[in-house]
């Protein structure tokens, strides 16, 4: 059987954001979504998921971006003087190394997150990472422990399958920033890789599903339409997961500190394109979310 999750990230970060993943679930093949519980947007997404009962809707786990739902005094080491949660998975990492990130704040924080998801009423199908810092070495281990803590059955690996990002590249945009960026994505897909290895092995023996296959970050920013059917009309028998990035471009998008601005417009064109819609059906292809995956 060929079954595929197509996963929207960020859902919460901009109302934008969130009535791009609304219509790509309604209108497209999008099926799941990652919420931050810290995103400016997340009463609003929480009253999408409300809606939208067929959306699957897991816990965008975040150290990166936005203020922590604890208290400053209570995680020092995931804040910068202004107090916002500031690390991407580079400076995790280094913090790790010279023992500056605290992984006793990280749980709690982490612990906070689901259970403010929790608490808004939503039954997470599933956990992954913010810029996948989930994945960093001993933190991976953190996830698994809330996953099972709370009974959420599933957790993203983030290792890409090079094959189906091959396909996923057909159609890329030419040009140098175009390609700039590809190349920086790869290094840090060749990390995660690395930091990976026996991920999705640890997670299922711990009783939680994974995806197959994933593929999605090599190409975040330069997703097309032509890609995209590459992937369906060539996806492998078993469980994939498709990361995205949908949503709708403003002024309120514009002022927050993602790269990620008219391109969530055209990946939203691209989920919800007939040609799209046609070849999952022509293909055969099931679409679920994590929660409908782990039975």
């Amino acid at each position: 059987m060929k079954a595929l999750i197509v996963n929207a990230d960020d859902l919460g970060w901009t109302d934008g954001v969130n009535r791009g993943i609304a219509e790509a679930h309604r209108n497209g093949i999008l099926t799941s979504a990652s919420l931050l519980a810290n995103g400016a947007a997340f009463a609003g997404a929480v009253q999408l998921a409300r809606c939208e009962t067929r959306l699957g809707v897991g816990v965008h786990l975040n150290l990166s971006d936005g203020p922590p739902i604890l208290p400053l005094w209570e995680v020092p080491s995931l804040v910068n003087g202004q107090g916002m949660l500031h690390g991407g998975p580079g400076a995790l990492f280094v913090g790790l190394l010279r023992e500056r990130l605290h992984l006793a704040e990280v749980e709690r924080e982490w612990e906070a997150q689901v259970r403010k998801v929790r608490d808004a009423g939503i039954a997470p199908t599933h956990l992954d990472g913010h810029k996948h810092v989930h994945m960093l070495p001993g933190l991976f281990e953190i996830a698994v422990r809330i996953a099972r803590r709370h009974g959420i059955r599933a957790i993203r690996v983030a290792r890409e399958a090079p094959p189906l990002c091959a396909l996923l590249d057909q159609g890329a945009p030419p040009g140098a920033p175009g390609a700039a960026r590809r190349f920086t994505k790869t290094l840090a897909v060749r990390g995660l890789r690395l930091l990976a290895m026996g991920a999705r092995e640890e997670a299922r023996r711990a009783g939680l599903v994974t995806c197959d296959f994933f593929c999605g970050i090599t190409q975040t920013g330069l997703l097309t339409e032509s890609g995209v059917a590459a992937l369906l009309a060539n996806l492998p028998p078993g469980l994939t997961e498709l990361m995205t990035h949908p949503g709708y471009a403003g002024e309120e998008l514009r002022r927050s500190p993602t790269r990620l601005q008219d391109s969530r417009e055209t990946e939203l064109a691209i989920l919800t394109a007939p040609g799209i819609r046609n070849l999952v059906a022509s293909q055969g292809i099931r679409l679920l979310h994590y929660g409908l995956a782990a039975g």
